[in-house]
């Protein structure tokens, strides 16, 4: 059986791990909106023991004394108040555990079917659409691993599985190509390196993506009274509230526009190198640079306009967005010089 057999075989593996990894993890979230509901419900409950409680000794007392009784808040009812964001004790879960370790056997089989197809094609396997996703989701879960080392970020773990598969599955069934010759553009050490850092930087800004979205949930979620707040959105309770996210997210993006920056001066060089020119309007180079100019204005705004909170999250969105069409829109339907890349 040839590399790419088995590396196709792998992937596909590892495509039906992350699958279960996604199922595993929004049982997670499904517990955790049980649990917020249960601590939220005996709350409740209790607040309104206490306050019938001291409402029938108030009328007690002010028939006795024949006046008016002012009487202090119920802590039951402030306690009742306190349950909000990123206030419930969740603790361990095993449907959390198990994701994550479906997550890394996973992983490990997408490695091997990546380095398979590098094997098989005797060069880097980032040359085409197929390879590009294959590498992209790959890097995409490495960062999402890592970052948990330092970070719990874990809640993300339905969002980072759920994209993977798809995205491979977008992939093997539209973009598969056999192993064929690199074009003689491609044949360059800029291939490594340009593609490579490209590619990484994608990976944090997938997750500065995801936290951005749970960050607008959450704003949305705290901004609405305790009784109206969504019963299927209760495991928000459980997280950091929608500043820290926030933070966060304007880390891992400052990393992946540090890396995106690299891809863009890269990219120049190889160009001059290939085509005898840094920058030609190709459709590829063009939303390489607006992808650059939405994530440096993210970043300036957020540090010196005070531009925090929802429209912080909007600008990350929307960046990642632009990269999203940039791998498939433009891949697709636009004519130029990198339109090996669709191949």
């Amino acid at each position: 059986m040839a590399f790419d057999e088995i590396s196709i075989i792998a992937l596909y593996s590892a495509m039906a791990v992350y699958a279960l990894a996604f199922i595993a993890f929004s049982i997670d979230l499904a517990k955790r909106s049980a649990v917020v509901g249960a601590v939220q419900d005996a709350a409740a409950e209790a607040a309104a023991g206490v306050a019938s409680g001291a409402a029938v000794a108030g009328t007690a007392a002010q028939n006795a004394a024949g006046g008016t009784v002012l009487t202090a808040e119920a802590p039951a009812s402030a306690a009742a108040k306190r349950v909000g964001l990123g206030t419930v004790d969740y603790g361990r879960s095993p449907a959390l555990r198990v994701g994550m370790a479906l997550t890394v056997v996973g992983w490990l089989l997408h490695l091997s079917a990546t380095v398979l197809r590098g094997v098989a094609a005797e060069r880097v396997p980032w040359a085409n659409m197929y390879e590009f996703a294959m590498t992209g989701t790959l890097v995409m879960v490495t960062v999402f691993l890592i970052v948990n080392i330092k970070f719990d970020l874990r809640f993300l773990g339905t969002f980072v599985t759920g994209m993977v598969v798809l995205l491979l599955g977008l992939a093997t069934v539209n973009f598969y190509v056999s192993v064929v010759p690199l074009p003689p553009s491609l044949q360059s050490a800029w291939l490594v390196i340009h593609v490579f850092v490209a590619t990484s930087s994608m990976g944090f800004m997938a997750l500065g993506f995801g936290l951005s979205v749970v960050q607008l949930m959450q704003t949305r979620r705290v901004a609405q009274p305790l009784e109206k707040r969504s019963r299927g959105l209760r495991f928000l309770d459980t997280l950091a509230p929608a500043d820290k996210l926030e933070s966060l997210a304007y880390r891992v993006n400052i990393v992946g526009f540090i890396l995106w920056t690299f891809t863009l001066m890269a990219g120049s060089v190889w160009a001059e190198a290939a085509w005898g020119r840094y920058w030609g309007w190709d459709t590829k180079e063009v939303w390489t640079f607006i992808i650059w100019v939405i994530y440096a204005g993210y970043i300036h705004a957020r540090a010196t306009r005070g531009w925090r909170g929802s429209r912080s999250a909007w600008l990350s969105i929307i960046g990642f967005s632009a990269i999203l069409f940039n791998y498939t829109i433009v891949n697709l339907f636009f004519k130029g010089l990198h339109a090996y890349s669709g191949l």
